[in-house]
């Protein structure tokens, strides 16, 4: 019986399981973005958010705590340095895990692990509707909103990229 017995093993010997976390959580800070199995992110996640809490809190202690599980002074330094002002503001969540589908040779479902440092590129924006932004509706069509300047008048011009047979039915109707 596992009674009172927390963590997931991996299959690994609690040697090669801790090293394989260290080499990992370095492998995460010197590239902020690693590709793994599902099971092993999973795991990484807790060992690289401690280290995130680590750094928030910026005292020598904290930072000898880290170089006991990173053991890489170059990459401590870049944690506690660099990627500290990214995590500044933030209460927690400082990872983000992206299944990407099955590895080739095994079958075994594979992610991308990632710092999240602010608002990145790919993350959808908050403003408000209409303002020349790509807004998503219902059944994946999608509308942009752009201001035509036509002899001292504004007006505006809605490009549809799909249109479904009941927008299509609505329409007609409408007319």
């Amino acid at each position: 019986m596992r009674h009172r017995k927390a963590g997931i093993r991996l299959s690994r010997t609690t040697a090669h399981r801790e090293a394989m976390l260290r080499n990992m959580v370095t492998s995460l800070f010197m590239h902020e973005k690693i590709t793994t199995t599902d099971a092993k992110a999973k795991v990484l996640r807790g060992v690289a958010e401690k280290m995130i809490t680590l750094a928030k809190r910026g005292d020598m202690h904290a930072r000898r705590q880290a170089l006991a599980v990173i053991r890489d002074n170059g990459i401590v330094k870049k944690l506690f340095e660099d990627l500290r002002k990214h995590f500044v503001d933030r209460p927690g969540g400082y990872t983000r895990i992206t299944k990407i589908g099955m590895r080739h040779g095994d079958a075994a479902p594979i992610s991308f692990i990632e710092l999240v440092t602010g608002a990145a590129e790919g993350e959808k924006s908050r403003g408000k509707k209409g303002k020349g932004k790509t807004t998503t509706r219902k059944r994946g069509v999608s509308t942009k909103t752009t201001s035509v300047k036509s002899e001292g008048t504004v007006k505006k011009k809605t490009v549809k990229k799909k249109e479904t047979t009941e927008e299509k039915a609505k329409a007609e109707s409408s007319e």
